[in-house]
């Protein structure tokens, strides 16, 4: 199986955590990382602790190199569609962190030009690609039509105290494509339309900050037959969870829904737990994955997934009201 050659893009926490994870991920290489000139010791630094050869200052000499793959995408949010569009029209293989862009248009852009070239497009949301999600989907006829879904992921930032001194992190600014809806409530709305689709009405409420961010808010999913709320915050903190009433039973997400580290089933007269294996990093299972598929040629899954993605960046842009 020949190695998967990557090329890192960022230097903050996410790309950290993706070159750990890579670490322990077979059939993938990382070759190379490309940072802005402004931080091109942060850049140093990540080559030397993680053994990488090529430090990039400038994208698309980086893109120009034969020996790379895939890209993978752990920038602002706001400058994911044009490094994507780039690396795509460049002939590279494409994984971008969440949220996948600022706007619809630009995800069924990149989209459309993946598709058009034969190329890979990811996002990297961590729950598809663990065991304890394909079972969710496997016992969901078992707790009968589904009445209600409720799911909550919120984390009281460690930026937030300074953006109510008035310092605003790329997190917290909506012109760049800030917000906890995209930041955190993302994988509450991953995990619903994941499994149900498409809702037939998105109703958004937000908790805005004072530049206009939402800093937490709700998003109602309103289903054939059941609604789910997803609420998400980044001004405040609660325990995650998600739970799937149905008629005959419920699905309880014991935990944030971005990892679905443990679930019970429950049915009349049965509960079964299911606990997910230790590993190295969260990350692991969905690169494993990327590296099946693209070795496999198993083009076909990749775009289920990326349809997901598209009917996720519908919900996630739809207007508060």
């Amino acid at each position: 199986m020949n190695t998967m050659r990557i090329a890192i893009c960022g230097n903050g926490k996410i790309a950290h955590e993706a070159l750990f994870a890579l670490q322990h991920v077979e059939g993938a290489d990382v070759v190379a990382v490309c940072v802005r000139p402004q931080s091109i010791d942060k850049g140093r630094a990540l080559c030397e602790e993680y053994h990488i050869g090529r430090l990039y200052t400038d994208y698309d000499e980086m893109l120009a190199c034969a020996d790379i793959d895939f890209v993978y995408v752990g920038i602002v949010n706001s400058m994911h569609y044009e490094y994507g569009m780039k690396a795509l029209l460049a002939g590279k293989h494409v994984i971008m962190e969440k949220p996948f862009t600022a706007t619809l248009q630009q995800a069924e852009e990149l989209r459309q030009t993946a598709i058009s070239r034969h190329l890979y497009l990811f996002e990297a949301v961590t729950l598809f690609y663990v065991d304890n999600y394909a079972i969710i989907k496997r016992h969901l006829p078992d707790i009968g039509p589904v009445r209600l879904v409720q799911s909550n992921y919120s984390q009281y930032s460690s930026r937030y105290d300074r953006y109510l001194d008035g310092e605003i992190a790329p997190v917290f600014d909506p012109k760049q494509a800030g917000g906890a809806m995209g930041d955190i409530n993302v994988y509450n709305l991953n995990l619903v339309v994941g499994l149900f689709g498409m809702p037939k009405e998105v109703i958004r409420r937000d908790n805005r900050g004072f530049n206009g961010v939402d800093t937490s808010g709700v998003a109602l999913l309103v289903y054939d037959g059941f609604i789910a709320t997803c609420c998400g915050a980044k001004d405040s903190a609660s325990p995650g969870f998600a739970i799937i009433q149905g008629e005959k039973g419920y699905i309880h997400v014991k935990g944030i829904p971005s990892i679905l580290e443990e679930i019970e089933v429950v049915t009349p007269g049965n509960s079964n737990n299911y606990s997910l294996p230790p590993m190295p990093h969260r990350m692991v299972p969905e690169f494993l994955e990327m590296v099946r598929m693209y070795h496999d040629n198993d083009y076909d899954a990749m775009v289920r997934h990326l349809d997901v993605t598209l009917d996720v960046m519908r919900v996630l842009t739809s207007p508060c009201s």
